[in-house]
């Protein structure tokens, strides 16, 4: 049972009296729980950052890459007992959740790094007498709202280009897996960062939020999240024109092209598919194949997902697939199933007989699925998905778009000009090209339509969260 404090504001780790329970989703055990607080906690917490945010924004790079830099070390060296907390309250396998908590070391060390890169220019004059340059400088308090799905990954990604820039933050993890984005925020405070210069706060979400966005010193939000609440969240924060990152719904497309390597693609399309048990924005959604490789794409992924084990992820051996986060995700799963299967849709693997007790919901490939149902309009975020075959390149593209949302996209083909070609015209925000793993920190991260705004990670995650000031001199000699 996890029993530590689980707030922290002002340098100090505190709970409120009003407890959250947090519960496995593998077997509905009690995990732990969190201190929730209500708006004035969160009301605190923004003035802590605000005090602290003049020292901070002030400190030099190098001080403020070290401590990013030994905060990385830190989680590095706890990852064990970190995976374990948060494979047990989001109910990933436990090699999934080992390889989060080692990502959210990797953009630690990454904008550790950034840290003394955030610099201006020098822009050519036209007359000898002017200069002109520009300077960037942090922004001010960031909001940090983060998800359960990855939920010490996605927190790292935002903590740490905030602080890297010289921004103070206000975190709050979402209620159903906040534990171990609780020890991420350990790891900062144990590597020295000062009081107030990061702040953690649980509490219900509306509430803290609003009261949050509406502090004169917050200037930036950074969510990921569903589109519906990111919409949300971007008109609050256009009350008092604070800058938001938005990372929200996807609907990807993975192509197959007759020319790909259908191992690759076959091998790629589990990983992208059923990585997480589904939950990922990225997640492959609908799965478009050439006519010539059709039958084969789905016969050897029928093959794959009928061998599949389904239990809890910390068990050994490993499932493929764990648990969802909650019955709710399994309804709203099974739902899609349901209705793309009265819609005349037919499910081409084999049931399964799921864990009596746990959030389980069976991996399942669906075809003749009907354009207009859920399953090929909605985001899945489940272990399920529909296969459609297309002629051309123009008709996969076409598909491909066709959805309001625009996170991710996935190709599989030999052809170089073809790649281009996609590059140019999936409107997508991250496009993996025979590559079902397109994350990395050194990259940006972000999506395009109803995605989202801005981007997380490489060199234009830290510029999100400062603001960009010209200067002209005059006299200059």
């Amino acid at each position: 049972m996890y029993e530590r404090l689980t707030t922290y504001v002002a340098g100090e780790w505190q709970d409120p009296e009003t407890r959250c329970e947090v519960f496995n989703p593998a077997d509905k055990s009690v995990v732990g729980s969190v201190g929730y607080g209500t708006a004035k906690d969160a009301v605190q917490a923004v003035d802590a950052a605000a005090l602290a945010f003049s020292d901070w924004s002030r400190t030099a790079a190098r001080f403020r890459a070290d401590l990013l830099r030994d905060a990385a070390g830190l989680l590095t060296d706890r990852v064990d007992f970190i995976s374990s907390l948060l494979a047990k309250e989001s109910g990933k396998r436990l090699p999934e959740a080992r390889g989060e908590v080692r990502f959210a070391a990797e953009y630690l060390r990454w904008f550790s790094d950034l840290a003394r890169l955030n610099r201006g220019e020098t822009i050519p004059n036209e007359e000898a007498e002017r200069r002109h340059l520009t300077l960037r400088r942090p922004s001010g308090v960031a909001l940090s709202l983060t998800p359960w799905n990855f939920p010490v990954s996605i927190q790292a990604r935002k903590l740490a280009a905030a602080l890297a820039a010289g921004c103070t933050v206000v975190a709050r993890p979402s209620e159903k897996a906040p534990l171990a984005a609780v020890e991420l925020v350990r790891c900062l405070a144990d590597a020295g960062l000062p009081a107030g210069t990061v702040n953690l706060v649980h509490g219900p979400a509306g509430q803290l939020v609003e009261a949050m966005l509406a502090h004169p010193a917050v200037r930036v939000v950074s969510f990921t999240g569903s589109t519906e609440v990111g919409r949300r969240v971007m008109a609050l924060a256009s009350r008092h024109v604070v800058r938001p990152l938005l990372e929200l719904g996807g609907d990807a497309a993975f192509i197959v092209f007759d020319d790909a390597d259908l191992d690759a693609a076959v091998e790629g399309a589990l990983v992208a598919k059923f990585r997480n048990a589904g939950q990922s924005c990225i997640a492959a959604n609908r799965f478009l194949v050439q006519e010539g490789v059709y039958e084969a794409f789905v016969a050897r992924m029928v093959e794959h997902v009928n061998a599949m084990t389904v239990g809890d992820g910390t068990s050994d051996p490993v499932p493929d697939l764990s648990p969802l986060i909650d019955n709710e995700r399994v309804g709203a799963v099974n739902g899609l199933v349901e209705e793309a299967q009265a819609a005349g849709a037919k499910q081409v693997t084999r049931g399964f007989d799921l864990p009596p007790v746990g959030s389980y919901a069976a991996p399942a490939l669906l075809v003749n699925v009907p354009s207009h149902v859920g399953l090929a309009r909605q985001e899945i975020f489940g272990p399920v998905a529909g296969v459609w075959p297309f002629v051309s390149e123009v008709d996969a593209v076409v598909n491909a778009n066709d959805t309001e949302m625009g996170l991710a996209a996935y190709a599989y083909t030999s052809s170089a000009e073809r790649l281009f070609r996609l590059g140019e015209n999936l409107a997508a925000g991250i496009i993996g090209f025979n590559c079902a793993l397109p994350s990395v920190a050194f990259a940006p991260m972000g999506g395009v339509k109803q995605s989202g705004l801005g981007r997380e990670g490489g060199r234009e995650g830290l510029e999100e969260f400062s603001d960009l000031h010209y200067v002209a001199v005059g006299g200059a000699t």
